[in-house]
């Protein structure tokens, strides 16, 4: 597949880059350069393969899911413009 500068302006337009018309031959050649690489690929034999979703086939270990107060209050109100006790302080804005 082969993009003509019509098609490359779209692209650009499409990823809201701005290009100036100097540049379209350049970024048709880099682009149609990629889709070479794409149609290689297509030509890749990946009978028998299983799709991978990783790099590793593992299930990641579940941790326990438990309700705490993070057990460090004064480092989470230490830069709190105001506080009472344990707690943040925060404007009215209900009348």
């Amino acid at each position: 597949m082969s993009l003509d500068p019509a098609t490359v302006r779209r692209i650009a337009h499409l990823a809201r880059i701005h290009i100036e018309d100097d540049d379209i031959p350049r970024l048709q050649a880099e682009l149609n350069g990629i889709l070479g690489w794409v149609e290689q690929l297509a030509g890749v034999d990946v009978e028998g393969v299983r799709p991978l979703t990783g790099a590793a086939d593992m299930a990641l270990p579940m941790r326990a899911d438990e309700i705490t107060d993070g057990g460090i209050p004064e480092q989470i109100l230490a830069n709190a413009p105001e506080r009472a006790g344990d707690y943040f302080v925060v404007p009215k804005v209900v009348e």
